[in-house]
């Protein structure tokens, strides 16, 4: 397909979303999964990239000169190079974070490319009669029938109610995909009950970054198979994380391998 280059406004019907506010949840689901394949410096040239995408939803024209210059300018002259900026291009566009499409002037010279960013891939949901089965797979397209009913229905109460207790940036994070209260309160029941059995419970700077991380490989792992207890699946990914965390903290403390063998049996048994 040849596009003309021209302002954004021409190429409205390329948006994906409805409004800036759903592009912008988009996003940051995409960020959630995928966040870590990026170097600081592709984030920085992505996030930038997404604020040129503003005017029309999820869609930009912006030249790859006219984004580093806003970079630079924004960062006091710490700004990117242009290879670390078209090496984020080429991985969200494998990633599927959005499409690059290029565009051509009048004579057919090469214009700036347009990039078009994509929703977040959601699976088909489950059939009907399976919605509340106990020990049926749970699958991130059954957040959408959630959504439905996000407001003191039938169903439960929607993230805006999660108790006090519960971080704000970890309900930022889970209420994406598993959006009522009870939900991502249980997340975090799960958390503190792995914190405490590894005596990481006072650390909560700590223990706030290691549900985050469990949290996002639980999703990744959930978009390329079936999970059927995802809460569990969760469990497990903190028990790995605070143990590593534990050795680690026992080896800079100069403990040898048998002696962390020993500490961590003692402490276990409690």
């Amino acid at each position: 397909m040849n596009l003309k280059s021209g302002s954004v406004d021409q190429f409205e019907q390329f948006s994906q979303f409805k409004d800036l506010q759903e592009f912008n949840a988009h996003l940051e689901m995409w960020l959630a999964v995928h966040k870590e394949q990026f170097s600081k410096g592709e984030v920085v040239g992505l996030k930038r990239l997404v604020r040129f995408a503003a005017k029309v939803p999820g869609v930009s024209n912006a030249k790859i000169g006219t984004v580093l210059k806003a970079i630079h300018e924004e960062y006091s002259g710490n700004g990117i190079s242009r290879s670390t900026f078209k090496r984020m291009i080429a991985k969200a566009a494998s990633l599927g974070i959005f499409t690059v499409h290029e565009t051509e002037r009048k004579n057919g010279s090469q214009s700036s490319n347009l990039y078009v960013f994509n929703r977040f891939p959601k699976c088909e949901p489950p059939k009907k009669e399976k919605m509340n089965h106990p020990n049926k797979t749970i699958n991130l397209s059954k957040t959408n029938n959630y959504q439905k009913n996000t407001k003191r229905s039938g169903t439960g109460l929607d993230h805006s109610f999660t108790s006090d207790r519960v971080p704000r940036s970890f309900v930022d994070l889970v209420k994406h995909f598993f959006p009522e209260a009870k939900q991502i309160e249980e997340f975090w029941r799960m958390t503190a009950i792995a914190a405490y059995k590894h005596n990481c419970e006072q650390n909560v700077n700590a223990v706030l970054d290691i549900a985050i991380q469990a949290f996002k490989q639980l999703i990744r792992k959930m978009k390329s198979c079936s999970i059927a207890r995802p809460i569990a699946y969760f469990y497990g990914i903190l028990t790995k994380k605070f143990e590593e965390q534990y050795f680690e903290e026992l080896f800079e403390m100069g403990f040898s391998a048998n002696e962390g063998d020993f500490f961590a049996e003692f402490f276990y048994k409690k």
